[in-house]
């Protein structure tokens, strides 16, 4: 057991030495951030499974607060609301989730927010798509190769891992320091 403890370990500090090489990215997206927020814009953010908890997160940290008091921050997981969720899947398909809700609820100038690990989830994919259409920048925090979000996306995050828990670890970590970010600047 010490040795598949060691493994993970080694592994996850890998993922993150190679990390370094995101941070131009992490900084651009930053200022997309909070430009749009500045301008009074909203940060809308989905993700299945993990990343719908990630998103959730996200969503929270900028809505309550990171480590400092300040304003609250626009921002929506479109995760959460399981009324709208379901009555979508049953009507539309579960593949139009979150593009229903990006839909309704997005403006012109918002940040879209994609996160999946393959980069593949058609739900979010479509969700980018119709964000795109309105308007939105769009920010893909995925991993592997980046998958079909990074053909649509402004600006892709794509963290340089194939194993799924180091590309959740990271996105967290990313999560995190866009937060730290937008704070310290407000």
């Amino acid at each position: 057991m010490l040795n598949l403890l060691q493994n993970e370990l080694d592994n996850h500090n890998n993922t993150i030495k190679a990390m370094h090489n995101l941070f131009p990215q992490i900084i651009l997206c930053y200022e997309a951030i909070s430009s749009c927020l500045s301008n009074n814009g909203k940060i809308l953010i989905c993700g299945n499974g993990g990343s719908a908890a990630d998103s959730q997160h996200f969503a929270a940290e900028l809505t309550g607060r990171y480590k400092r008091e300040r304003k609250a921050l626009a921002a929506i997981a479109l995760s959460t609301d399981t009324s709208a969720l379901t009555a979508i899947g049953n009507d539309y398909g579960y593949e139009y989730i979150f593009s229903r809700q990006t839909q309704a609820l997005a403006n012109q100038g918002d940040i879209f927010f994609g996160i999946s690990t393959s980069g593949n989830s058609q739900n979010v994919i479509l969700a980018m798509q119709k964000a795109k259409e309105m308007g939105c920048k769009i920010i893909a925090l995925s991993g592997r190769d980046g998958g079909k979000m990074k053909e649509i996306a402004d600006f892709n995050l794509i963290v340089p891992s194939q194993d799924t828990p180091r590309i959740q670890e990271m996105h967290i970590f990313i999560i995190h320091c866009l937060c730290e970010m937008i704070e310290s600047t407000i």
